[in-house]
């Protein structure tokens, strides 16, 4: 496996609350690990956020005696929940924080996804397909048929989010599992990437024949030019051998 990254903050904003892990190599009983999170808070809450859930599952993963990937990422989020939520009461400049989290490994062909708020987790192979499901208001109202899509996208609330890692007490976390196929790639990335460019765009660019580095690269620019309005974070990872 390879994997391709990038985190910048953007052109609006002066901190980059993103915060991103990966390893191609084994992390406790999970063969490779991928975790991304996209902070809030005001000052530096969000990136305390991001960067403490990501570190908390990584550590819990590494510990873990569990063999299912659902139930180590499960435990892993479940801690990192609970952490930002404790560090949240007993700071009071963390207070309110949270953080959007998408982690995601791969064994052989089996893709384990974790998914909390509305960063993302994609398929790119013969088609473009998103995996995850945005815990957003307007993608709620998109999936119940009060909202065209095209709309959500430069909906004025379209930023607000349903679940969140340090959201309260308890937490929903949704698994998705996929098989993958050859040549498939897997596109995580946070909504600094998908408010700025289209579903069609995003695929055109990794379709377009370059090395997965520079996707990641233009990806990033792209977004950028296309205004930067938010942090952006990339992760492109193949899973097989090219």
């Amino acid at each position: 496996m390879r994997a391709f990254s990038r985190t910048d903050t953007g052109r609006r904003r002066e901190m980059n609350q993103d915060y991103m892990y990966t390893s191609e190599m084994p992390v406790g009983n999970l063969p490779n690990l991928y975790v991304l999170a996209d902070g809030m808070g005001g000052h530096n809450a969000g990136d305390y956020a991001s960067r403490y859930a990501v570190e908390t599952i990584v550590q819990s993963a590494q510990s873990s005696r569990e063999i299912s990937p659902v139930a180590i990422l499960r435990t892993a989020i479940w801690k990192a929940n609970q952490a930002v939520v404790e560090k949240s009461v007993m700071d009071i400049d963390l207070e309110g924080m949270g953080t959007t989290v998408v982690a995601a490994t791969v064994s052989g062909s089996e893709l384990c996804v974790a998914n909390v708020g509305d960063s993302r987790l994609y398929i790119a192979g013969q088609e473009f397909k998103q995996v995850t499901k945005d815990h957003s208001y307007v993608q709620e109202m998109v999936r119940r048929g009060e909202l065209r899509p095209e709309i959500a996208r430069i909906h004025p609330d379209r930023n607000i989010i349903t679940r969140a890692v340090g959201g309260g007490p308890e937490i929903e976390i949704d698994f998705f599992e996929v098989e993958l196929k050859e040549h498939d790639r897997i596109l995580m990335c946070s909504d600094g990437l998908t408010d700025m460019l289209e579903d069609w765009e995003i695929y055109e660019i990794i379709e377009a024949g370059i090395d997965s580095g520079r996707i990641v690269d233009t990806l990033v620019a792209c977004a950028n030019r296309y205004g930067g309005n938010d942090n952006i974070t990339v992760i492109l990872t193949e899973p097989f051998e090219w």
